[in-house]
């Protein structure tokens, strides 16, 4: 059967950037262009119009008009102002105007002219209607020009003698040809797919995480740490330039099965437990462990850290400690053993028998649902709006996708980081499921080749429109061989490339800035006495801690936009295989930063590093200014080969920002 109307000639034959077939929702935050790409064509000669439109949820719907790039590719952008979802399409149509612009353009014949001129009065007499019935925007008496205009051509195309170059040139006037577009024919329009978008606040591109155990955080050895603790260490934090500090777990801590230090299947008298075993007779995942203090004074903390320009992160594991109140209250979300029994967690040849997971395949799987939402539900009403989540992975896909959507939903200012060290494609999934923010591969990849290859991956890949990178040098539960043993030179040069590389990156401290490099066992990634079994007291103000330097990159990152994006990330050739090179540039602002890091950290290394002068703005052969922000040193550079050396004992890195030489400014001193 024939479709309902064939008249419609113009094909959207695809709108990138698309997640899935837009199954998922493309990702930006608020005040970023999204760069809009269609391929659309129709039949024959005739000139297309195509229009890209967007809008947010409950708003007004917006469009602006695509460009003809080439081959049939459309391009335009738009820049979302409000966090929340939306979507955008294309609109497109055979333009019979524009048509008809086109050919008389290549008109020479006189004939030709006169009955071009008369096919055009009659098209600008429909555009005239629909300005006059109100159909376009634009002035109110667009409708009389249009039809003065059409009166024109008629008359022209009528005297005699004739004269055609003046009739075409009539005919083709620009100004009123854009009174024209005002009001084009639309009818026969076809759009797109409405494609998801989902808009974030800023921090969901650009945030710096500090992760530290409340309990640990008391003043004097063996003392439980408090809230009240935490927030006398705010000032510590901001110091450093962290925007987002993150709790492990604070519920209460399981007794049945409670681990010892160093992950012990046996507590003595005093051990603390693991904060992931979650749930006690004090509450399970709405409750506070009491030794940090009540709810009163989290709520305290929480308004007390945005004092400081920081916001807390909360982990949330769905996992019950065996004495869990909802083992007994709601037994069918777990998976029961023959013997009677509740089958832990395990993760061979890891057992985790103080760790219940739940059953996602529970007939129950309504309630469970609910409760798991519920939790984030209440914290949020804490004041709680960015939640990191222990290993999503093991928990259902559906569950996820409907969670963080109703979530985000009735709480667009939401954040989640997927703590998923797992499969590429499931941690991709994850991320399309909704997650703001995504772990990485970061802390297992060290060398030149490693680095540049998942790291392009990570800023021009697939998953560049929905992937949010954090990378994180170390965690609780990871202690990379690259660190064991490590010194300064180890710890400041991961540290750099993670604040660099990445637009969101992480660390665990104190453990980082104090450099913790011990394992529990030769090729272990357990620290020895981890802090997720007992009680740490760390000197803060020892003096070879890296918080100075810390805060140092972290004001670089603030005070340089380009570090605060990853899809600008580009690797730059040099010619040791211990020398990484990349750049990054602020479109808008012309900010650019090059880093050049030496990747071996025991001996000094040299060599060339080659740049890209005109994807930095710059002209061949220019000479261009330098500025070591870690260093504060300064250079002048000219052309795109320059030879540079590191020595690791002094600096893990340069970290540029690079000008263009102004005129008549003084030369700083050549080389490094």
């Amino acid at each position: 059967m024939p479709p309902d109307s064939g008249q419609a000639r113009a094909v959207v034959d695809a709108v990138l950037p698309v997640v899935d077939g837009g199954r998922f929702a493309v990702k930006r935050v608020v005040g970023e262009p999204l760069a809009v790409e269609a391929h659309v064509i129709t039949d024959g000669h005739d000139q297309l119009r195509v229009m890209l439109q967007w809008q947010a949820e409950g708003g007004a719907l917006h469009e602006t008009e695509m460009q003809h790039l080439v081959n049939d590719v459309w391009q335009a952008s738009f820049t979302p102002q409000a966090i929340g979802r939306g979507f955008y399409r294309v609109e497109a149509w055979v333009d019979h105007f524009h048509s008809w612009r086109h050919e008389l353009l290549r008109r020479v014949d006189d004939e030709d002219i006169r009955i071009a001129a008369l096919v055009g009065a009659e098209l600008l007499e429909q555009a005239a209607q629909r300005a006059g019935a109100g159909a376009g925007e634009g002035p109110a008496g667009d409708g009389r020009h249009l039809a003065e205009w059409a009166a024109q051509l008629r008359q022209g195309a009528a005297t005699q003698p004739f004269d055609g170059p003046q009739l075409k040139a009539l005919a083709l006037d620009e100004l009123l040809a854009r009174v024209a577009d005002r009001h084009p024919d639309r009818s026969l329009a076809v759009r797109s797919a409405d494609l998801p978008l989902q808009v974030d606040r800023e921090r969901a591109r650009f945030s710096t995480w500090y992760e530290l155990f409340p309990r640990s955080a008391g003043t004097e050895p063996g003392r439980h740490g408090t809230f009240a603790d935490v927030e006398a260490r705010l000032p510590y934090v901001a110091e450093m330039g962290f925007d987002v500090l993150y709790f492990p777990p604070i519920h209460p801590i399981g007794r049945d099965k409670r681990k010892g230090r160093n992950n012990a299947l046996d507590a003595q008298p005093g051990d603390v437990g693991s904060p992931w075993a979650i749930g006690a007779a004090e509450g399970g995942h709405e409750s506070i462990l009491p030794e940090l203090g009540t709810l009163e004074d989290f709520r305290r903390l929480v308004g007390k850290a945005r004092e400081h320009g920081i916001e807390i992160a909360l982990d949330i594991a769905f996992q019950c400690a065996p004495d869990h109140p909802w083992v007994k209250s709601h037994p069918q979300w777990f998976r029961w053993r023959p013997d009677g029994t509740v089958q832990y967690a395990e993760n061979p040849p890891k057992k985790y028998q103080d760790i219940y997971p739940f059953n996602f395949e529970t007939e129950d799987w309504r309630g469970l649902w609910s409760a798991l939402k519920g939790v984030f539900d209440h914290w949020i009403a804490q004041g709680v709006h960015i939640f990191r989540v222990d290993n999503p992975h093991t928990k259902a896909f559906p569950f996820w996708e409907w969670c963080v959507t109703e979530i985000k939903r009735e709480h667009p200012q939401v954040l989640f980081l997927a703590e998923a060290f797992t499969r590429p494609k499931v941690m991709h999934r994850l991320a399309k499921l909704g997650y703001s923010q995504s772990y990485t591969y970061f802390t297992w990849r060290n060398t030149k080749q490693e680095l540049t290859e998942y790291f392009t991956e990570l800023s021009q890949g697939p998953g560049k429109d929905y992937f949010r990178p954090n990378a994180w040098p170390n965690t609780p539960d990871i202690l990379n061989e690259h660190l064991h043993g490590g010194g300064r030179p180890i710890f400041a040069l991961r540290l750099v490339l993670a604040a660099t590389l990445a637009s969101s990156y992480g660390i665990y401290g104190p453990a980082y800035e104090l450099m913790e490099n011990a394992p529990r066992s030769p090729g272990s990634e357990e620290y020895l006495d981890s802090e997720k079994y007992q009680l740490r007291h760390w000197d803060l103000q020892r003096p070879d801690s890296l918080r100075q330097l810390i805060a140092q990159v972290n004001h670089i990152r603030r005070r340089n936009p380009a570090l605060q994006q990853l899809q600008n990330l580009r690797f730059c050739h040099t010619d040791n295989e211990q020398l990484l090179a990349y750049t990054k540039r602020d479109a808008a602002s012309g900010n650019t930063v090059l880093v050049v890091a030496n990747l071996d950290t025991r001996n000094r290394q040299s060599g060339w590093v080659s740049l890209d002068l005109a994807a930095l703005g710059l002209e061949p052969d220019a000479r261009f200014h330098l500025h070591d922000l870690l260093s504060n040193q300064r250079f002048v550079w000219q052309g795109a080969h320059n030879f540079v050396i590191l020595d690791p004992g002094q600096a893990p890195a340069h970290v540029f920002r690079v000008t263009q030489q102004l005129q008549g400014e003084q030369d700083f001193d050549h080389g490094l």
